[in-house]
């Protein structure tokens, strides 16, 4: 059985080619377009305090939060699929260099980047 960011990636990747969009997808204009949602997620929290954003999140314009978070996962896939990147490895990859960079004994509790330990 496939998992999910397999099967997700699939759905994407079917949708892009049923639009002739492949033509677009190359790593620059996927990595771009990938900080540019990133960008339109944060400006769905800008200049909010966090109890403004608890009731954002509350509401019905949570909605666009949503949407915004779909848009980054989309075009991070797109990217994964265009680098031939297992996303599912990397993520697994990067979280044994953190547990190596963070260790609990240092780091619980604490905000400092690694080298400040």
């Amino acid at each position: 059985m496939e998992n999910v960011i397999e099967e997700l990636t699939k759905k994407i990747i079917q949708f892009r080619d049923n639009r002739d969009w492949k033509q677009f997808h190359n790593p620059k204009d996927l990595a771009i377009s990938l900080g540019i949602e990133a960008g339109e997620l944060l400006e769905c929290f800008q200049w909010k305090t966090n109890e403004e954003i608890k009731e954002l999140l509350q509401s019905e314009k949570k909605i666009k939060v949503q949407e915004e978070i779909a848009d980054v996962a989309m075009y991070l896939l797109f990217l994964c699929n265009e680098t031939n990147i297992n996303l599912e490895e990397a993520i697994l990859d990067k979280i044994k260099k953190n547990e190596e960079k963070y260790p609990v004994s240092k780091s619980k509790g604490n905000a400092k980047k690694y080298n400040e330990l």
